[in-house]
């Protein structure tokens, strides 16, 4: 506490151990020339929301260019005042590297220039590096991915295979996480990644808080499949939009595959194509990503029993369950709570699937 001492002067407010221990974690991003001024802004806005019960805030974000502090051109008709020089990478705990229509030598021949070679150079080990759409084929010129998987914006995904054969290409999926390397599809998927990080640093809790504050839903179903162009279907051709309401809200029943094409009055057959072609996954794998964002939820904010959680998410069994979430998150439902349970701050670090 404050006050004036036995002097009359005013005294300095007692510090907590805690408040001196703690350090947010610092996310680094990559301005480029060419960049896409949304796609800047998407770290700042998803990172720069969590706060712990305290009020402080868990992440701090600082924007840094490969040149000392000055001007970065965007691809729109302005350029941004960019404040660090390369020498803030080497302070990163994250670095996100946001699209750029001006890579060079990069996107043409997958090889870095001097200039940006010396930047990355400034970036420790064991940092944890992301990018959002192309910013993937800076990662890959560095030699982060090699025999890894990626991903990129669909329209690019064949030219950075050729370009980088020796990384796994997978143009379906909104996001990839390869633990402590993570890519991105184009533009909006950054907030999915962002999101995503937020919610393997510290639970879905605090990213659905984010998310809510954004106004953008916490997870989106399927991939990049839902939006590569193909011919307009029939207008009069049915959505699967009410099955999939239909099952959210019995995801705590057993659901056969049969059960949701009637809700469309379609055969299986004809469900399960629209099913994939409107949403990117097939109906079962939906449903299991649905039941395993349920069980996180549950599990990080009720006191319920394994057994339980496993029976209002939908896995019917503790071992089904069990094996679900290991197979997703790569723990198993104790040790998610332990480290995610709603109110606490540890910064577990989860490995999670696209």
């Amino acid at each position: 506490m404050g006050g004036r001492g036995p002097d009359g002067r005013e005294r300095e407010p007692e510090r907590r151990e805690s408040d001196s221990a703690f350090r947010p974690h610092r996310v680094v991003v990559l301005a480029l020339d060419g960049l896409l001024p949304f796609e800047l802004g998407i770290p700042h806005r998803i990172f720069g929301r969590p706060k712990d019960a305290e009020g402080r805030h868990l992440y701090e974000v600082v924007t840094c260019s490969i040149r000392p502090p000055g001007p970065v051109q965007t691809d729109a008709d302005f350029s941004v005042h960019v404040v660090h020089g390369p020498e803030a990478l080497a302070t990163a705990d994250t670095v996100i590297i946001p699209a750029s229509y001006e890579l060079g030598p990069v996107f043409e021949e997958g090889v870095l220039t001097d200039e940006l070679a010396a930047a990355l150079a400034h970036i420790r080990p064991g940092t944890r590096l992301a990018s959002i759409c192309t910013g993937v084929y800076v990662l890959a010129a560095a030699g982060r991915l090699d025999g890894r998987p990626a991903t990129t914006h669909w329209a690019e995904a064949e030219h950075f295979q050729r370009t980088f054969p020796r990384i796994k290409v997978d143009a379906d999926v909104l996001f990839i996480d390869d633990g402590d390397v993570l890519t991105s599809a184009g533009v909006a998927a950054g907030i999915d990644l962002c999101l995503h990080m937020v919610r393997r640093d510290h639970g879905t809790a605090v990213a659905n808080d984010v998310a809510r504050r954004t106004v953008v839903p916490p997870h989106r179903d399927g991939g990049q499949a839902q939006y590569i162009h193909r011919p307009v279907p029939d207008p009069q051709q049915a959505t699967t939009t009410t099955a999939r309401a239909w099952a959210l809200r019995r995801l705590h029943e057993p659901i056969q595959l049969r059960d949701m094409a009637e809700q469309e009055a379609m055969s299986v057959r004809t469900f399960t194509r629209r099913f994939r072609e409107e949403v990117g996954v097939s109906p079962g794998q939906w449903l299991t990503q649905q039941r395993v964002e349920r069980a996180r939820q549950l599990l990080e904010s009720t006191g319920l029993s394994v057994d339980q959680v496993a029976r209002d998410a939908g896995f019917g069994t503790a071992q089904s369950m069990r094996q679900h979430l290991q197979a997703a998150l790569g723990v198993t439902p104790t040790s998610y709570r332990r480290t995610f349970r709603a109110g606490s701050n540890a910064e577990g670090r989860v490995p999670s699937g696209t």
